[in-house]
């Protein structure tokens, strides 16, 4: 238990920094929604869905090389990473920046190709920090990892208060209007979103430069090796930002109506997308800790029991966090504006597909340590299949609805296509009885929630609402409780 416990304890302090980050992004969501009409945050929707495809190209695969070789103990592993990444992402962005006016048109904002520049910049920053980051989780630094995430989060949400909130009010009070005038733009709307991003990012690279290595440690053989370890993990990435993002960007295309019209719909996709993000957010965290915990705990004869251990407690923890949103759902819905409220109908959907989502990252480890990373890619290919047959097939009946739906089919198709590859090459022996119990109460309780008391307005609404989640995790609690060890034998598998 005491590998368990220590991956709890990282888990904790990285989900600390993440939560309270997040959090804090989060009280960002109902400022944007009540400044910008769906259409305009829709613009924040598409353009940061295609972020989180770059950041991919960006990393190729390289911060996991990084911890598998490490954790090989290969010599001038960090600085070969570092500045691969770091002359990758000088070429990448530049190209960025001069097609920046061509780019902007085909992305259906050929009046803002500052857009394209400033993410230009963001992506080079964000890759920049990748591995001295990846450092501080492989040698488990979580205090410092976390103090370095809050000041960025911090830095970028105070910046957005600036632009959006204190300036426009010094203005309109007459305070220091000729600095004010020379900063500040009140056209710019959402670009203040991502300049923000920018300038905390740029801050916070400064911080990290002693973490910077010196170029005499760069190995170009390993360098090769660690190319090909990561290059099909770069093609599993690409296909998994294709399952995680391409619905925002479908969007913008497939559904009917008027280019206002369809980013309308996107915005109230993203931001209903918000709030099922605490299951992103946990899955998030866990993934951060548990990926050089799983590495480290692969020598030990107990591996695949403290694997299958961990993914029990991963389904009753997410369990719980799906559950508390659905039974609380009328009062999260409030971090939205409630222009964006008729979009709630979708979040049960989306917080099933994160959970799915999360069971894959836990069986991942399977490929990685059995050095078979094409696996990955092929799964996620497999995903991007469905992602986009669904897609093309449900949005135009169902809208935004057909994506959510088709992130859900994603999930799980790859889920159980893992879970039946990883039983053949690297069998972990996971409990599968235990977890879908965990799964179905946590539907059961929430749909007997719903026939009980429907109406939010009576007191016994919430009472019978609180009483059965406290219900849930007294399951969890009286299951697990008897466990005194993290073995379990391979009978227990489907138990």
């Amino acid at each position: 238990m005491s590998a368990l416990r220590a991956l709890a304890s990282q888990t904790a302090v990285y989900g600390l920094s993440t939560m309270v980050g997040r959090m804090l992004n989060y009280l960002l969501v109902p400022l944007y929604t009540r400044l910008f009409v769906p259409a305009e945050y829709g613009v924040v929707t598409d353009l940061y869905a295609l972020v989180a495809f770059l950041n991919v190209v960006y990393t190729y695969g390289m911060e996991t090389a990084y911890f598998r070789k490490v954790q090989q103990g290969g010599v001038g592993v960090y600085a070969t990473a570092f500045w691969s990444l770091t002359l990758s992402s000088v070429v990448f962005s530049g190209l960025l920046l001069l097609g920046a006016p061509v780019l902007a048109g085909l992305l259906q904002y050929p009046e803002h190709p500052e857009y394209v520049r400033w993410f230009a910049l963001i992506l080079a920053f964000d890759t920049l920090a990748t591995l001295p980051f990846a450092r501080l989780r492989q040698e488990q630094k979580a205090l410092r990892y976390a103090g370095i995430r809050l000041f960025n989060i911090g830095l970028n949400v105070g910046l957005n208060l600036f632009f959006l909130i204190a300036c426009p009010w010094l203005l309109q009070e007459g305070i220091a209007t000729e600095v004010l005038s020379s900063i500040y733009q009140h056209e710019l709307g959402v670009g203040y979103i991502f300049l923000s991003n920018l300038l905390a990012n740029a801050l916070t690279l400064l911080w990290l430069l002693p973490l910077f290595p010196t170029w005499k440690g760069f190995d170009t053989a390993l360098w090769k090796e660690m190319g090909w370890y990561g290059i099909p993990l770069l093609f599993a990435g690409l296909a998994g930002m294709v399952n995680e993002t391409l619905d925002r960007a479908l969007l913008k295309y497939l559904l009917p109506g008027t280019t206002e019209a369809r980013f309308y719909a996107l915005g109230i996709y993203g931001a209903v997308y918000k709030l099922a993000m605490l299951m992103a957010l946990f899955t998030q965290t866990f993934r951060m800790a548990a990926e050089p915990f799983f590495f480290q705990q692969a020598g030990r004869a107990d591996a695949r029991q403290t694997y299958a251990r961990v993914m029990q407690y991963f389904v009753l923890a997410a369990g719980a966090i799906g559950l508390g949103v659905l039974l609380f759902l009328d009062v999260v819905k409030y971090f939205i504006d409630p222009a964006y409220f008729e979009g709630l109908y979708i979040v049960p959907i989306l917080l099933l597909a994160n959970l799915f989502l999360g069971v894959y990252y836990n069986q991942s480890i399977w490929y990685k340590l059995a050095d078979k990373t094409r696996w990955g890619m092929y799964l996620s290919l497999f995903g991007a299949a469905i992602t986009i047959l669904a897609n093309y097939l449900l949005i135009p009946s169902l809208g935004y609805a057909g994506s959510a739906w088709a992130t859900l089919l994603c999930y799980a198709g790859m889920m159980v296509a893992s879970y039946v590859l990883g039983q053949r090459h690297y069998a972990v022996p996971y409990r599968l009885a235990r977890m879908g119990l965990y799964l179905l109460s946590a539907i059961a309780l929430w749909q007997l929630a719903e026939l009980l008391v429907p109406a939010p307005t009576s007191w016994l609404h919430w009472l019978v609402r609180l009483l059965l989640f406290f219900a849930y995790l007294l399951l969890g609690f009286f299951l697990e409780k008897p466990a005194k060890s993290v073995t379990s034998s391979p009978s227990e598998k489907n138990q």
